[in-house]
């Protein structure tokens, strides 16, 4: 009897594959790196034949160190980073150019000029998102012409687009399924997240034919089997969610006014609106959070463009810490009595801000400076930028009541940073014991679809805290080191 389940996660720098049981516990799993490509600055490429292969090598990974056959798996469930798009050639799968990846800012012209000629509102209306090159359309139209032939081929019906989840369903079922689901359409420029379909006056404004375009699905859903030639068996493919709706369903935020935020390259919180789909005062977007049997239910996301990706530009970049484990306990070592700010715009500011221009700042350096201060001023970063996001958050929903933040992600494991996090938010902070919530709400939508997993009420019971993270700052401290951080932020964009 196939009692298992096996999430695809694939991620902005690797790829991971998690074998679930049918009580959602980690039986296996595997995880590969894949090269990131800078042509340019601001532009940022993955290669779509490596994450292929960084897909098929991790998920026999995964079945190999849980002991189980693919045999014994139910529902294959997918995540995936979201905004990077892929086209691809429909006879040959053949990808016509490197994925652009969701930090790619190559479309800052063009989104400004769509600004110019007001078109903004119209999308923001639309699909609550703003026009910012983060997301995939203006990539799309960028790719329709710069590779040569391709839109020619486009409007001809010969080529196929699709974020990652679609790239990987198309590949795993043999080209048999084109098809996204509603959270990863929702996140494209081009669908209409009130109506629930493609939206074909933005469309015409982009200069993208519908030919090119998936079929939008419910989070579980039929999406096709897996083919047996790629894992020794066929696997239905149940489940799909973009990465950070993923982490919302895997944190059990079923419940409007829940809060989940994750943190990895960058940091993602959503907050759960329920079937309204909240429109933003505050420059954060408006968006799907998932769709199960046609109903559609809302967020409101704010994002950070980078987060853990700071600290990997101090371990890499400036070579001032050896491991990203080391930020923690330099942080608790710096010097109390320096107050040093990074603002890691390196590819811009996300939500509230939304400058694609900006770039990165360090504020408060003096002689006595060492990594100590910099590993600090690197993770006190993601926690203001968090309380920049709640701070909006709590306008638009019109509360500002009490929030519990349910984290996620690699930098959860450093206790220094989530009481820190704690402080700034002057909120409690729970960890989950399963810190992979987004592999895990794949799963979920993957085993909810096989009828092996109870619905989203049911499930929400078996999450379980890890860690709760109280306040211990004095509102004097945290009032004057979140105005530095306002100050620096301000320094940098006049």
């Amino acid at each position: 009897m196939s009692t298992h389940l096996l999430a695809i996660d694939q991620g902005t720098t690797s790829s991971r594959a998690i074998v679930f049981d049918r009580n959602l516990k980690p039986k296996g799993s595997g995880q590969q790196e894949f090269k990131q490509y800078f042509p340019k600055a601001g532009w940022v490429e993955h290669d779509p034949e490596e994450i292929w292969a960084s897909v098929v090598a991790t998920c026999k990974s995964a079945l190999r160190k849980a002991k189980v056959k693919a045999s014994a798996i139910a529902a294959i469930g997918i995540t995936n980073q979201r905004e990077t798009v892929v086209v691809w050639n429909r006879k040959t799968g053949k990808p016509i150019h490197k994925a652009i990846v969701w930090q790619d800012r190559r479309t800052s012209e063009a989104c400004k000029a769509l600004k110019d000629q007001g078109h903004e509102k119209l999308f923001t209306a639309r699909t609550g998102l703003l026009l910012d090159p983060y997301f995939s359309g203006t990539k799309l139209a960028w790719l329709l012409d710069n590779v040569k032939g391709a839109r020619t081929k486009a409007e001809a019906g010969e080529l196929a687009f699709g974020t990652i989840d679609t790239f990987l369903i198309w590949r795993l079922t043999g080209g048999k399924v084109h098809a996204t689901d509603a959270t990863n359409a929702s996140r494209t420029l081009l669908y209409n997240i009130h109506s629930g379909a493609w939206d074909d006056e933005l469309l015409r404004l982009l200069d993208i034919p519908r030919s090119l375009l998936p079929e939008v699905k419910d989070c579980a859903a039929d999406y096709g089997m897996c083919d047996a030639k790629i894992l020794g068996t066929a696997i239905p493919i149940g489940g799909v969610a973009g990465d950070q709706q993923a982490a919302t369903i895997g944190q059990a935020c079923f419940e409007p006014g829940m809060m989940k935020s994750t943190y990895g390259t960058g940091c993602f919180a959503l907050l759960n609106t329920g079937e309204k789909a909240v429109p933003s005062q505050n420059r954060l977007l408006t968006t799907v959070a998932y769709q199960l049997n046609g109903k559609r239910t809302y967020a409101l996301e704010g994002a950070i463009f980078i987060a853990g990706a700071a600290v990997q530009w101090l371990r890499d970049g400036l070579k001032v810490i050896s491991s990203a484990k080391d930020t923690g306990a330099l942080a608790k070592a710096a010097d109390a009595t320096q107050q040093v700010y990074l603002v890691p715009a390196f590819v811009g500011l996300g939500a509230p801000y939304w400058n694609a221009e900006a770039r990165g700042a360090i504020f408060g350096l003096t002689r006595g400076t060492t990594n100590r201060e910099l590993a600090k001023a690197a993770l006190e970063a993601v926690c203001y930028q968090t309380r920049d996001l709640l701070e909006a958050m709590q306008k638009d929903w019109g509360s500002t009541g009490s929030t519990v933040l349910r984290v996620d992600g690699g930098m959860t494991a450093s206790d220094w940073t989530m009481q820190n996090l704690a402080d700034m938010l002057d909120a409690p902070v729970d960890r989950p014991k399963v810190l992979e919530t987004t592999a895990l709400g794949a799963a979920y939508l993957a085993g909810l679809h096989a009828g092996l997993l109870p619905p989203p009420e049911q499930f929400a019971t078996r999450w379980s805290r890890d860690k709760r993270f109280s306040p211990k700052m004095k509102s004097a401290e945290r009032d004057a080191k979140y105005a530095g951080w306002k100050d620096a932020v301000r320094k940098l964009l006049s």
